[in-house]
């Protein structure tokens, strides 16, 4: 899908296109419905970028128990 913005239709809202990009996938990462990774690449940015960007709007990270026992057995796998 390809999403166009105008200069005129962005034109106020002190966005460049950049910006929108980014406020578009911090949303859709508050929201869940894309992963940290996913929202770094919709955004154009290195994913610590990213996250320091989901920071500084109060959005907290998505890591849930699942995320910790996962990330725990994966871990507990490694020689």
């Amino acid at each position: 899908m390809i999403v166009e913005l105008t200069e005129a239709e962005i034109q106020g809202t002190g966005m460049t296109s950049s910006l929108a990009k980014l406020e578009l996938a911090v949303a859709l990462y508050r929201d869940r419905k894309v992963s940290l990774g996913r929202g770094a690449k919709l955004a154009g940015l290195p994913s610590p970028e990213f996250l320091r960007q989901v920071g500084r709007r109060g959005v907290t990270v998505n890591y849930d128990i699942a995320d910790l026992e996962q990330d725990i057995a994966t871990l507990s796998s490694l020689p």
